[in-house]
Parts: structure tokens; sequence; C-alpha cells
């Protein structure tokens, strides 16, 4: 059998850190913004913030989410000549009706959430559906070619047009809360468009740009939705989760507390924002192991695939637990530097729940890393499955919590633990229950195909 050339570009080690340092520094970025942000808007303003994203990150999860790891996945393995072409057009497409529905949708959020200052702010969010749409696509296809650098790029480019309009235009607006929330919305679809003028400036430049227009963008349709349907899938049992848990753990919270808005956003804005930090150190390890695992994967050699596999979730472990350790340990400095505008009450609310949840560091990590070498295997729908189970069980456990135990929004983060710790579990299970034959003609057509197609890529 002949040896499946490998993705030309960066090694996977070189690869895993250029885009975990990437998405690390644009989360750190993030994080850091919330010490203006949250001195701006206070816990309420932080609260209607965050009411927004849950509708926006389904319409995101909808039109863009999945693409990068499905078009990489696609595109090293050689299954399909120019797929991202295709998958602009299809995903352009869905990216425009999702900001349409954005703004139909509005004005029943608001009502439903039961705070009017939510409808402008979805309108002015609006756009960024279709933007993300064209930057996922365009990450997507240079993951597949092993170069992680312009995701890194565009992440970061991203998040600077945001921290740096969005200071701006609160501050403009500080005398106001809700046009100061509304004017943080805007400066993320600010970031947005700059985004995709750069990704799409990134790809023109490729030699693929200037490749022949012969391929029939109808032909790769159906590889690309293979992998990209069950990936929405997967991703879009977050944001439904947190919607959910948006309105029925606010509503439950009134009932208990004077501040349920408030708590929300310490929830939400606040502690989940800390315990992603982490986790974005190991997004790189995802994203570099699909090239690696897929083609060995797609011609059918199926050990050296799972091995790969192990290695990554072993990297992954090794890098996630101390990270976990440090938030327990650091969680008060944190809050103290982070978060300093929130007054004392709700710093020690959010060190506790930081400590809670930074079991999540480790699980969160691992489950994307799982996700992402299921994917790779050729099972993306195992790892929907795994994710829309925990999820619909993470917000039954937490109203559960919220509304029967003292707990209170800490409940959502003991929920949160036990629904990821399953999530891990699930996945593993899948991953050592992948099987595969040799399968000598296969490997030959993969690697003709990959002969052909690099020839142009």
């Amino acid at each position: 059998m002949r040896k499946i050339e490998r993705t030309s570009g960066q090694s996977y080690i070189k690869g895993a850190l250029v885009i975990s340092a990437g998405g690390f520094l644009s989360k750190l970025l993030g994080a850091v913004y919330r010490i203006p942000l949250l001195a701006f808007l206070g816990g309420d303003g932080m609260g209607i913030y965050q009411m927004v994203y849950p509708l926006y990150c389904i319409l995101l999860t909808i039109s863009a989410s999945g693409i990068p790891t499905g078009i990489a996945r696609i595109i090293s393995s050689g299954q399909c000549a120019f797929a991202e072409r295709s998958a602009i057009r299809l995903y352009g497409f869905f990216g425009f009706v999702g900001s349409l529905v954005m703004l139909q949708l509005s004005t029943p959020l608001a009502a439903a959430q039961g705070e009017p200052a939510v409808a402008l702010c979805c309108r002015l969010l609006a756009p960024s559906v279709f933007f993300v749409s064209v930057i996922s696509v365009v990450r997507g296809y240079f993951q597949g070619k092993g170069n992680m650098t312009p995701t890194a790029v565009t992440e970061v480019a991203e998040q600077l047009i945001k921290v740096v309009a969005g200071i701006a235009l609160c501050y403009v607006f500080r005398a106001d809360v809700s046009r100061a929330v509304a004017a943080a919305v805007l400066a993320v679809t600010l970031s947005e468009v700059f985004s995709a003028c750069l990704a799409a400036a990134l790809y023109l430049r490729s030699p693929r740009a200037r490749a022949p227009l012969y391929f029939r963008p109808s032909d790769y349709y159906k590889p690309i939705l293979k992998y990209t349907i069950p990936l929405t899938f997967t991703a879009m049992a977050m944001p439904l989760s947190q919607l959910a848990e948006s309105i029925l753990l606010v509503w439950i919270l009134r009932g208990v507390a004077d501040n349920a808005t408030s708590l929300w956003g310490i929830f939400s804005g606040c502690a989940v924002t800390l315990i992603n930090l982490p986790v974005s150190l190991t997004y790189g390890l995802a994203a570099a192991g699909v090239p690696r695992i897929s083609p060995l994967a797609q011609s059918g050699r199926m050990a050296q695939a799972k091995l790969c596999a192990r290695k990554a979730l072993t990297i992954t472990l090794a890098v996630a637990a101390p990270c976990a350790v440090a938030l327990y340990v650091f969680a008060p400095l944190a809050a103290d530097i982070i978060f300093s505008s929130l007054s004392s009450s709700e710093r020690e609310l959010l060190i506790v729940l930081v400590r809670i949840m930074s079991v999540n560091a480790v699980t969160l990590s691992l489950v994307q890393t799982s996700s992402a070498c299921l994917t790779a295997l050729g099972k993306p729908l195992c790892g929907t499955i795994t994710q829309w189970v925990t999820s619909v069980a993470r917000v039954i456990l937490s109203a559960l919590l919220a509304a029967f135990t003292p707990l209170s929004v800490c409940g959502a983060a003991v929920a949160s633990n036990i629904c990821y710790f399953v999530a891990v579990l699930l996945n593993l299970w899948y991953i050592i229950r992948v099987r595969g034959k040799t399968n000598e003609n296969n490997a030959d057509r993969t690697w003709s195909k990959r002969r052909r197609y690099d020839a142009v890529g």
C-alpha cells in the first residue's frame, strides 16, 4: 500500500501552538475587556448583554459552527477539490438568512426575557451572523491545509477591534445603561466585518483562489453537508441550552432573589469567561488534530488514527489539569483584578462559581478535543448525540437545583460539572468503539486524489 501524503503546512505541534496561542490571546483580550465593560454596564447591564447571546449563538451555530472542522476534514482527506468555494456559497446563504431571522426575533425574544433593551441589541448584532459564516469557511480551508496561522490572526484581529470599539462606544454612551449595552453589541458587529475582510484577503492571496473556476459547486454540497450538519447540530446544543437557561433559570431566580438578572450576568458573563480561558489553550490541539487524523481514517488506517487521537487527548489532559488547579487557587485574585467593579458580595459569589466550575477546564477541553477526533475519524454524529444528551440534562438539572435547593445560581455550576463529565465518558466510549479496516484500494484512491488536489492547492 502506498503511503498517503501528509497534509502540507505546519507540523501538528507547531499548528496546535499557533492556533492555541491565537485562541488564548483572543480569550484573554475578551476577559480583560470585561473590566471596563463591567465598569460601564454594571451587573444589570452585563445581564442584558448576556441575554442577547443565546439567540445569536444559535443562529451562528446553524450558519457557521462546525464549518471549520468539517471543511478541514474534507480538505485534508482529499475528498473534494475546491470544497471551500461551495461552502462559501452555501453557508453565506445560511448566514444571510440567519441575520434576517435574528432581526425578526428581536422583539419576541425581548418580550420572553422581560427585558425591552434586548430588542435593539439583537438588531445591531444581526449582521454578524453573515460575516462569521464567511470567516468560518476560510478558517476551515486553511486548517485543512495544515496552516493554523490565518485562524489565529483573524481571531486576534477580531477581538482587538471588538475591545477598542467596545470601550470607545461604551464610554460615549456610559450615562445610559441600555444604550451602552447596545454600543458594546455594535462593537461585536464591527469586529466581525473587519475579520471577514481580513479572512477574504488571506484567501485571495492563496494559490487556490487563482485556480480555474470550472468546478461545479453542486458536486460538493453533499460531502460538505455530511460533516458540517452533524457538527452544526452538535454545536447547537450548547447555545440552545444557554437560551433555555437564560429564560428558565432567570425566571426561577426571580422567585427567590431580587437580583436575578445580575446573578445570571455573574454566572454566564464572568464565571464562564474565566473558565473558557484555559479551554481556549487546548482548542489548537483539537483543530490541529483533524488534518492529521482524517487522512489516516479515510484510508482505513484506523489503528494509527486512533493512536493520534489518544495522543491529542493525553496532551489536552496534561495542559488542562494544571489550569484547573490554577483557576481554583487563584479565583480570588482573578475576581479582584478582572472584575474589581463588582460589589464584595458579587465577587464572593463569582469566586464560589469559579471554584465549583474549575473542573470544567478539564472536562470541556476533553469534550472539545474528543469531538474533533470523532469528526476526524468519520463519526461526527457520535459527538452530536453526546452534546445533545448532556445539554438537555444540564438544563433540567440546573433548574431542579436552583428551584429545590439553596444553591441558587450555583446549581447551574454544579449541573455543568456533572454533565460535562458524562460527555467526556461518552465521547471516549465512542472513540474506543470506532472500527475500521485497512483498504488498499481506498488508500490508493485517496493518494491519487491528494496528488491531484494538492497540485492546485
